[in-house]
């Protein structure tokens, strides 16, 4: 009984993509246990987070996608009346509104449409799929400029470009043809002057500018970039050990559990430990690709297909802010990186795709 049941309850989950998760979720405990000095307060915090992740994760693999179909425009619509909501009457939390005061608790609904524009844009395709044409990719366009403008007007450009990255994955899994994608990029590189002078904020500018010579400013706004380069050049090829990284543990290295853990990874486990957590997520990434490519529907692939690429992406942001080679934008390392919001996000994501390779069956809706 108790064998029919467990297994009742995992059988939508992917075997080789849960391991490959588990031993990504082990790194992280470790170094999030480091990175927060020993605090075993901060540690119970974060596995009562990546249990509920998991629990997330489990329940929405159980559900069939074409219930995810149900969803879409509901949620997103619920996404864009919450982002309407920040800019009228959100709290503003250093220098930027975010945040919507609810009473009994306050959300960054932002968050939210991390996955609910690619499933709207995923179920625009599938229900246009019979008569695809020029104007459903316009129609789509709009549906991501939509919400993306409100995310970028509060401000919050990180997270802005992130959800236009999930949205543009779409819309190229979709067939968008190359012409357009080329001549998009083309528009927007002869827009970065106006861009540069009417829309970035003085913060935003000197993010890029401190990226070009972080030494300008080093104990302002270049400190981060410094601490964080010095941190993961000090690991070297086989890193100071465990819990041993100078810059983490003498307090040199800021946000050191959220958005600068992997430099916190780098000083302890250097290249072997760097080169190992790359293959870590480059296996994941395999895997979540090859389950969507097995979907047997046009939604299903679109949706768990975003959704893999859009995790590249942030793990990509992530470790070139790092580095030292993209601008501070305040992404975090997902699912390593300490943070409820951002390790359920994830992992109900890839929930998503485990359930479209699991539930074989999807009617048009």
């Amino acid at each position: 009984m108790i064998q029919r049941f467990f297994g009742t309850l995992v059988r939508h989950l992917d075997g080789p993509l849960l391991g490959l998760l588990t031993l990504l979720l082990l790194a992280s405990t470790a170094v999030v246990f480091s990175a927060a000095g020993e605090n075993s307060e901060r540690l119970y915090s974060h596995l009562t987070n990546i249990g509920v992740a998991l629990t997330a994760m489990l329940l929405v693999s159980h559900i069939p996608p074409q219930r995810l179909m149900q969803f879409a425009v509901p949620v997103y619509v619920v996404g864009v009346l919450l982002l309407l909501g920040v800019a009228m009457f959100g709290i503003v939390v250093n220098g930027s509104r975010r945040w919507l005061e609810l009473g009994f608790t306050r959300i960054q609904p932002s968050e939210l449409m991390r996955l609910a524009v690619p499933m709207m844009l995923a179920w625009y395709f599938h229900y246009k799929q019979e008569s695809l044409n020029g104007r459903d990719y316009a129609v789509a366009a709009l549906l991501l400029a939509l919400p993306v403008g409100f995310i970028a007007k509060q401000p919050d450009l990180g997270t802005s470009l992130l959800i236009t990255a999930s949205g543009f994955y779409v819309l190229y899994l979709g067939g968008l043809s190359w012409k357009v994608i080329a001549g998009a990029a083309v528009a927007a590189g002869s827009a970065l002057p106006l861009a540069w002078n009417y829309l970035l904020h003085d913060y935003q500018r000197q993010r890029v500018l401190t990226l070009i010579d972080p030494a300008s400013d080093p104990l302002g706004a270049g400190y981060h970039i410094i601490q964080a380069t010095i941190a993961v050049g000090s690991g070297g090829f086989a890193g100071k050990g465990w819990m041993m990284g100078t810059q983490t543990h003498l307090d040199f290295l800021p946000e050191r559990s959220t958005d600068f853990i992997f430099a916190v990874f780098s000083e302890e486990f250097g290249l072997i430990g760097n080169l190992f957590l790359l293959l870590l997520y480059a296996a994941i990434i395999w895997r979540g690709l090859v389950l969507a490519a097995g979907a047997t529907s046009l939604f299903g692939r679109l949706f768990s297909g975003a959704i893999v690429l859009t995790f590249f992406t942030y793990a990509f942001v992530n470790m070139g802010m790092v580095s030292g080679i993209l601008p501070v934008v305040g992404v975090p390392l997902p699912l390593v990186s300490y943070g409820g919001t951002s390790m359920l996000t994830v992992l109900t994501g890839f929930g998503i795709v485990m359930s479209v390779a699991t539930h074989k069956k999807l009617v048009k809706t």
